[in-house]
């Protein structure tokens, strides 16, 4: 089992104080969901674990199996294992999806020890079939042109090629119809097990019906402030956060940065 620790992380961009303590632990073969109100911190919490250089880390420690993830260039911390959904996948013109996979695969791997090319086709199509994705996207160029939902279902297609330890995946069902929604769901399931751990960052509950996370935490100016089963969010789609806030004392403020 491997683990991934967040410890007491403060997080500022240009001055202003984002993340004010966050305190989470996520095993593999558990998917966490984190859920909030908008500018509360949950994608500044995923930025700050890949090494934004945006995002300034003032204080606490992220350790992935006792190592200090926040010690790691970006490159380093993909090779040791995680992995970011990004909310609004880059296009890169000029690179194909297959050549990009395949470099990635690679790079994680000793010299003499690359993934054949018959072996990368035969993963790549057989992943690509499970997303419902046409073959003709793998040469394609990186998001170039794609739709929303086809950037969504590519970021897929890389996390189930990449095999990581850890994904970070911040709201990956932003913009996606219900049909899309479910093979998104699909492929992120089809992951599940000893060897993988997730934190879904969303708003809504209709991606947590076809993921059902093992727990949710929610973030409220800058920090967890509560936890519990995929109870808590069918109760946050049904009565919102104020009962939280009721509940917690906390006044109506958000941390003015991003969703």
């Amino acid at each position: 089992m491997s683990t991934l620790e967040i410890k007491g992380l403060h997080v500022e961009i240009e001055g202003k104080e984002i993340l004010k303590g966050v305190d989470l632990t996520i095993n593999t073969n558990e998917i966490h969901a984190v859920m909030g109100p908008n500018g509360t911190g949950k994608s500044t919490l995923a930025s700050a674990i890949m090494g934004h250089p945006k995002y300034e880390v003032t204080a606490g420690t992220v350790t992935l199996d006792g190592e200090d993830v926040l010690a790691m260039e970006v490159d380093e911390r993909a090779q040791a294992g995680l992995f970011l959904g990004m909310q609004y996948p880059s296009e890169i013109a000029g690179v194909t999806n297959a050549d990009f996979l395949r470099s990635a695969i690679n790079a994680k791997r000793e010299e003499g020890q690359e993934i054949s090319l018959m072996k990368f086709i035969r993963e790549l199509d057989g992943k690509m079939e499970l997303l419902e994705m046409d073959q003709d996207m793998a040469q394609r160029y990186l998001n170039e042109g794609f739709s929303g939902g086809e950037k969504k279902r590519n970021e897929i297609l890389q996390l189930m090629m990449l095999k990581p330890k850890f994904a970070i995946l911040d709201e990956i069902d932003s913009g996606l119809d219900i049909d899309a929604l479910k093979v998104v769901s699909k492929g992120i399931n089809e992951m599940r097990g000893e060897g993988f751990g997730c934190l879904i960052i969303t708003h809504y509950q209709r991606l947590l019906n076809y993921i059902t996370p093992d727990k949710v935490h929610v973030m409220m100016q800058g920090r967890v402030v509560k936890s519990g089963g995929p109870e808590l969010a069918q109760k946050l789609e049904a009565q919102g956060y104020d009962w939280i806030k009721e509940e917690l004392g906390i006044e109506d403020e958000t941390v003015g940065q991003e969703a």
